[in-house]
């Protein structure tokens, strides 16, 4: 399994500090914003943060994680998205099934980036959103060495098959929103 898998404490993953700090509520805006999206899949999902916010908003919502734990705790707070157990280098799903795909916190731990790029391009139709950590030193989030360069993840993106790429600056996070 890959060293940089969160393997902290889970409820820590779903505290009020976190939600705040993540800004949870204005990424999930970002993401919809100026299209129709009717379906997402939240790559990573963990404990189901951002799946259940999605949900919240009457979308049609899968997640996938490769933590059954976590899988468990998402269902239970989203519980009228799907979830299942799978990894971001190969998704168990159609090509273009997915109006955005949302990836947080998860390309930096991903085995091969790339590829996991290219899944999340080859099953969406729209959008294609990833938050990452910002490439400078932080009290929290994991050491510069597990985060990614703004130019890396938009070369991904690019090597993807990608094309327009706006980069919102959060409060302590990145987010990339990409489309063809």
């Amino acid at each position: 399994m890959n060293e940089k898998v969160f393997n902290g404490d889970v409820n820590k993953l779903r505290s009020p500090e976190r939600r705040q700090r993540l800004q949870v509520e204005r990424v999930v805006n970002y993401c919809l914003a100026g299209l129709e999206i009717k379906s997402v899949l939240d790559i990573g999902t963990g404990t189901g943060l951002f799946a259940e916010e999605f949900s919240n908003r009457s979308l049609v919502v899968k997640g996938i994680d490769c933590n059954e734990q976590f899988l468990e705790i998402a269902q239970q707070h989203a519980p009228n998205a799907k979830f299942r157990k799978a990894v971001a280098e190969n998704l168990p799903f159609d090509s273009g099934s997915y109006d955005l795909v949302f990836m947080g916190h998860v390309l930096h731990e991903a085995d091969d980036p790339l590829k996991a790029m290219q899944e999340a391009v080859r099953v969406m139709r729209k959008r294609v959103a990833i938050l990452e950590w910002p490439y400078v030193e932080q009290e929290m989030g994991p050491p510069l060495d597990h985060r990614m360069p703004e130019k890396t993840v938009r070369k991904l993106g690019e090597d993807a098959g990608l094309g327009l790429c706006d980069v919102i600056q959060m409060q302590v996070m990145q987010l990339y929103i990409f489309e063809k």
